[in-house]
């Protein structure tokens, strides 16, 4: 049995993969389709609702859909908050953190200071676009 790569998508991807129909919307694809295995925490879900309910007008019904979503096809992973390797964008370590602990290979994203640290032991971080061309060879 192949084991799926582990993944982190970042709250930008998850918003475009859930607005759009480009690379984002691919790669939750792969995760829905047991392709990948994506991870999350939850301060990742919290930053997400509290983006669709501000920016996107979302109703909390539409909130909750999404959220029941992810965590059918996603896992839950629990992390501390206690590493600190963005200092331009400090909101963005719990990705960093969640790749960790969850074990997953990647984080996908296509936030600036993600994509310029490239890589965190071993982790590589990417964007939507590259890691759809990775998981479909």
């Amino acid at each position: 049995m192949i084991v799926p790569e582990r993944v982190v998508f970042d709250t930008n991807v998850l918003i475009s993969g859930l607005l759009w129909r480009g690379k984002p919307y691919q790669c939750l694809l792969l995760a829905r389709a047991k392709i990948v295995q994506a991870v999350y925490c939850l301060p990742m879900l919290a930053e997400l609702s509290e983006k669709l309910r501000k920016k996107f007008k979302f109703s909390e019904n539409r909130i909750q859909t999404v959220l029941t979503d992810i965590r059918r096809y996603a896992e839950s992973i629990e992390i501390s908050g206690a590493l600190h390797v963005i200092a331009a964008d400090p909101d963005d370590d719990k990705f960093i953190e969640c790749a960790l602990v969850g074990k997953a290979a990647f984080v996908v994203s296509s936030d600036h200071h993600l994509l310029e640290l490239g890589e965190y032991q071993g982790i590589k971080i990417v964007p939507p676009e590259l890691f759809v061309l990775q998981s479909v060879r």
